[in-house]
């Protein structure tokens, strides 16, 4: 069965999504169209609604910056709750920085979510990649790409350990005698480690879930690896299925190594879907869509990728060496690779990249289904998670029209079977670390 998330901040990962026809250009900003949207995702029976995160506006010129639609949303750890309020059975994951918060907030917050929707709350750990965020938080420049991951894995024994301060017995409410809870069944975490300094407990229950659903994004050899120690579910660079049969094969295998169960972790590329009643109408759209990406959005997104000023280099000519940087390093190198694999001019790369240069679907809901059987039959992913061209129509072609495709072919659910978001992935509950019984 295929698990499906929606990536909804921003709304849409195509730079002109809000350019297109009939398109709401205020769609990361106006709370009742995204309750319109997640309404609609549940009655799809997705997964989860996947709300991403920016600590600073994108770290572009300005020339390009003002043609983005993701300088404006919501806080996520805000949205969401309101969200949860209007659905009952959809998960709700937000990104929160592990380089940029304290974890003690963050479990605190994730826990809250968790309870408020009744077990639908999924944590993204990021270490975020932009450069501009550090000097909204008091540093001139970014943390070091390999410190950020070792805070991030400390970040996360912390947070799990906090979650697991009370046993989940632990609330008596005995009115009678006036025991509100039994303290044989706190734990104080007192961590002391190279980055934190946590004593606890959690001022909060433990999660409905034990823990919401962790969530891992990066795709460095130390993304894949806190993967595979942490994750579980992973939201996996869309490319081309040998990539991603390798990737899949590479965090799973890195699992087994530290002992962990490869069922444990549900990877699940992003992948833009277009859908047409013929494949060539959907190409049309695709086409129109493209159009709509100003060049200077074009080579500010290639340069956002390469870490480096695109603008400098000859447009008419191939991509030249581009120098390690403190950024993304799995993301650069996506853009690298297809560069050369493809033959790409400078000014092709920058079309791609200011449209969308990842996986994507386009075609009938008959031949996106057979794209997504293929991935799901030959170990390259346990489902996806899906990026509309636009919003509404995009979102809803998707939901009245693939949907119905998926479930046909029994690939897909018809009703969730459960009520949690761990339900929905097939994931267990973990046990809690000081109180296993």
């Amino acid at each position: 069965m295929l698990r499906l998330g929606a990536f909804m901040r921003p709304v849409g990962i195509h730079t002109a999504w809000w350019r297109y026809p009939g398109a709401y250009p205020d769609a990361n900003f106006n709370f009742k169209h995204l309750v319109r949207f997640i309404q609609t995702l549940e009655r799809g029976k997705f997964d989860a609604f996947f709300m991403a995160d920016h600590l600073a506006v994108l770290n572009m010129p300005m020339n390009a910056l003002k043609r983005s639609a993701t300088n404006t949303s919501f806080d996520p750890l805000t949205l969401l709750p309101a969200l949860a309020v209007v659905t009952e059975r959809i998960g709700l994951i937000a990104t929160a920085s592990t380089t940029f918060n304290d974890p003690y907030h963050i479990a605190r917050k994730f826990a809250s979510l968790d309870h408020i929707s009744n077990g639908r709350a999924g944590w993204n750990l990021v270490t975020t990649s932009n450069p501009d965020a550090a000097l909204n938080f008091g540093l001139d420049e970014h943390v070091e790409h390999g410190e950020r991951y070792d805070r991030g894995r400390e970040f996360y024994d912390v947070v799990t350990g906090l979650w697991d301060s009370w046993a989940d017995d632990a609330w008596v409410r005995d009115q009678e005698s006036g025991i509100f809870f039994d303290p044989d069944k706190l734990h104080v975490l007192n961590h002391k480690g190279p980055h934190f300094k946590v004593r606890g407990p959690l001022n909060h229950a433990r999660p409905v879930q034990g823990w919401p659903v962790i969530v891992q994004a990066g795709a460095s050899d130390a993304g894949k690896q806190i993967a595979a120690e942490t994750a579980e579910m992973v939201f996996a660079a869309g490319g081309p299925i040998a990539a991603a049969r390798d990737f899949y094969a590479d965090v799973k295998g890195r699992m087994v190594k530290v002992g962990r169960d490869p069922d444990h972790l549900k990877i699940l590329p992003g992948v833009l879907v277009v859908v047409g009643e013929t494949r060539a109408e959907a190409q049309k759209k695709k086409d129109l869509l493209d159009s709509l990406v100003h060049p200077d959005s074009g080579i500010a997104s290639l340069s956002i990728a390469l870490g480096c000023d695109a603008s400098q280099f000859d447009l008419d000519g191939p991509l030249p060496d581009i120098p390690e940087t403190n950024q993304s390093k799995s993301g650069r190198q996506r853009v690298i690779d297809r560069a050369r694999r493809d033959n790409l001019t400078v000014r092709q790369l920058a079309q791609i990249a200011g449209a969308y240069g990842g996986l994507s679907m386009v075609g009938t809901p008959a031949q996106i289904a057979d794209e997504m059987e293929e991935f799901l039959f030959t170990d390259a992913c346990d489902g996806f998670n899906i990026m509309f061209p636009y919003v509404p129509g995009g979102l809803d072609d998707f939901v009245d029209l693939v949907v119905p495709e998926l479930q046909r072919r029994g690939l897909f659910r018809k009703e969730y079977e459960g009520t949690t978001l761990r339900d929905h992935l097939g994931l267990p509950r973990p046990k809690n670390q000081f109180f296993p019984g």
